[in-house]
């Protein structure tokens, strides 16, 4: 017992310690003062190689600092509240492309012009968990209208109409569901439900469907987590249908794992552990250089895509989040030993001791293969979600070891 609190103790010190320094390289290089939001495209040193201002990081960089600011003391700082704040106001002057309509932008420029729509949610819902966070570390009711208001939007794109998102309805088409919709949904469901009785009530019935369309995903007589299945739930053929994503997977499970918690349901806890975290791991992790495969084929073909083989930042914090997780509400000494192999994995491969953050794209064999340290897709949010839950998980098993 007293090694294992031991061994708690300094993996909560270890984590700690790094999100303090994750998070001083954003506060003092992604900062735009001119125009509010943030900057992500940074090269290893902070460097800005590009000023375009991506809606899904814009999002995701107020929902960080807010969260930070509101659960941890010591990130309750002037200086994070004040650029959340300015990311928020920059998001609602711009990220809409044609206001009042809700459709909002995926790439703008730094001062704020709309460059690319994407045909999905996932602007919106990021747009949407800002807003939520912004009104809860500020209070300000239009906040939260704005967050009210863009989740019913999406919500009525996804079960009701998806024509506002401007996809052709082509002949040959595939009517398909992604794992990402759903999972997206339940993750806004918890979001906006959080110490709020009036919407969790709301929301609860949409929270068990999101729930259902994701266990769906799991196909081949549970032996597969597949990413994209039909409408009716069933595998796809080709390379669409055989398309796996262990770090999506995992991702998913500790989704579920909440979500079971939440519904008070045992059982459902342990089907989550099994197929959405033992599952993928077993098939994920690379056998000869460690870390795990990006994409996978459900057949064990080659993948199509290029990176299929590459080690990837987020894939890594999700995995750890979810293994920790697992533990903490099973018990199972398996799961933290998974959750000790991939810390370690992640923080010897994906930390840069020199700059701070994390690398986000390494070779198969665990080399870097890209320097930057944000792009298009790696902004502060991640790798600080990841270290921020993790601390807190961590603090909370010691506590029960006390």
């Amino acid at each position: 017992m007293e090694k294992e609190r031991e061994t708690l103790q300094a993996w909560k010190e270890r984590v700690g310690h790094e999100l303090d320094r994750v998070m001083a390289f954003w506060l003092e290089h992604s900062h735009d003062p001119e125009h509010g939001g943030f900057f992500t495209c940074l090269g290893r040193d902070g460097r800005v190689y590009d000023d375009l201002k991506y809606v899904w990081l814009q999002g995701r960089q107020v929902w960080m600092y807010c969260r930070l600011y509101r659960k941890l003391e010591r990130f309750h700082r002037p200086e994070l509240l004040d650029a959340a704040k300015a990311g928020g106001e920059f998001l609602l002057r711009s990220a809409r492309v044609a206001p009042p309509a809700k459709k909002c932008a995926f790439v703008l420029t730094r001062d704020g012009r709309p460059v690319k729509v994407q045909r999905t949610i996932f602007s919106e819902c990021f747009y949407t968990m800002a807003m939520n966070e912004l009104w809860r570390v500020t209070g300000e009711a239009r906040y939260q209208s704005e967050a009210v208001e863009m989740m019913d939007q999406i919500v009525r794109w996804v079960r009701e109409d998806p024509s506002g998102l401007g996809r052709p309805q082509l002949p040959g088409a595939v009517a398909l569901e992604s794992m990402a919709v759903p999972m997206m949904l339940l993750s806004l469901v918890e979001q906006l439900s959080e110490e709020d009785e009036e919407l969790a009530g709301r929301y609860a019935r949409l929270g068990d469907w999101c729930a259902q369309r994701i266990l769906q995903h799991v196909q081949r007589d549970g032996q597969a987590v597949l990413e994209n299945v039909s409408e009716n739930g069933e595998e796809l053929s080709g390379c669409l249908g055989r398309h796996q994503n262990p770090g999506h997977a995992l991702e998913a499970g500790w989704f579920l794992l909440r979500h079971s918690t939440r519904r008070g349901d045992p059982k459902l806890r342990a089907h989550v552990i099994d197929k959405f975290l033992l599952l993928p791991f077993r098939s994920g992790w690379d056998p000869d250089h460690g870390g795990l495969f990006y994409f996978q084929d459900a057949d064990g073909l080659c993948p199509t895509q290029l990176e299929w083989a590459m080690k990837l930042w987020w894939p890594h914090s999700e995995a750890m989040i979810a293994f920790l997780m697992g533990y903490s509400e099973s018990g199972d000494p398996a799961l933290l030993r998974l959750f000790y192999q991939v810390a370690e994995y992640t923080f010897h491969q994906f930390r840069d001791p020199e700059h701070g953050e994390w690398f986000g794209y390494l070779n198969r064999e665990g080399k870097v293969a890209l320097t930057i340290k944000g792009g298009p897709f790696k902004g502060c949010f991640h790798v600080p979600r990841c270290l921020a839950m993790c601390e807190e998980m961590l603090s909370a098993l010691l506590s029960r070891l006390a």
